[in-house]
């Protein structure tokens, strides 16, 4: 079966967006590998899974029962803990490449670093599946081309949505400041404009249940090629089963 590579920042990736598919591919067959900045096992951000300071909210934001059991398994994982560092990662031994997502301030070094655009970039223009949901578009949409255009351009995708992304940051912002809006331009405005035009961008109905393997419906993803994506941890195990079939 198929070799993925999961890179993941340091800390607060969203739990539910890497273990679910985890989870779901491994069950098939796959190989993990995970790879962070320092080769040492990366911490989920815990505020999705304790609701920590989320009040009232805290049933509505955290990770549901699915992405807690999983994550909870993928923690034990030997994959998981035996990680790689970026700088040791041979991008032509990998078959797909999935790129969690996750809002906290703990996403940056994730999302921003070049070493892992620059690999990204070349896995992509090789033709090899390439999965990406939620703030993981974002890290795509960043990986250029050689002709300094991302990699993105001329494929349709889809991504955390602009409505979600700042209804989060309006009704928590009075006590928990930035913390669901990593960057003060949106996820949605980045990667649109990273796009060959608007229209690229594939919204979807708006996200308000999570899907599960038993009722995929409400999820959302969009594939283009060897390319795929999805929205939010409501949109897990679709990519996950999709990125299957792509395999």
């Amino acid at each position: 079966m198929a070799r993925i590579l999961m890179p993941l920042p340091s800390m607060d990736f969203d739990p539910t967006e890497s273990a679910v598919p985890f989870r779901i591919l491994k069950q098939r067959g796959h190989e993990f590998v995970f790879t962070t900045p320092d080769a040492r096992p990366a911490q989920a951000d815990q505020r999705m899974m304790d609701g920590n300071g989320l009040g009232i909210l805290r049933p509505f934001f955290i990770a549901d029962k699915n992405g807690r059991t999983a994550y909870a398994g993928m923690q034990k994982s030997a994959e998981f803990l035996s990680p790689i560092a970026y700088a040791d990662i041979d991008i032509k031994s990998f078959d797909a490449i999935l790129l969690p997502g996750g809002h906290a301030q703990g996403m940056k070094p994730y999302l921003e670093s070049t070493q892992l655009q620059g690999l990204i970039s070349k896995h992509f223009e090789a033709g090899k599946p390439t999965a990406a949901i939620c703030h993981g578009v974002v890290l795509a949409a960043r990986s250029l081309r050689a002709d300094g255009k991302s990699i993105l351009h001329g494929f349709k995708s889809t991504a955390l949505l602009q409505k979600q992304e700042m209804l989060a940051w309006q009704i928590t912002r009075s006590w928990l400041g930035n913390y669901y809006r990593t960057y003060d331009q949106s996820v949605q405005s980045e990667v649109t404009a990273a796009l060959a035009k608007p229209e690229d961008f594939l919204e979807g109905t708006m996200p308000l249940i999570r899907d599960s393997e038993n009722n995929l419906k409400p999820g959302f993803i969009v594939r283009d090629r060897h390319y795929l994506s999805a929205r939010w941890p409501g949109d897990a195990h679709r990519l996950a089963l999709e990125l299957h079939t792509m395999l």
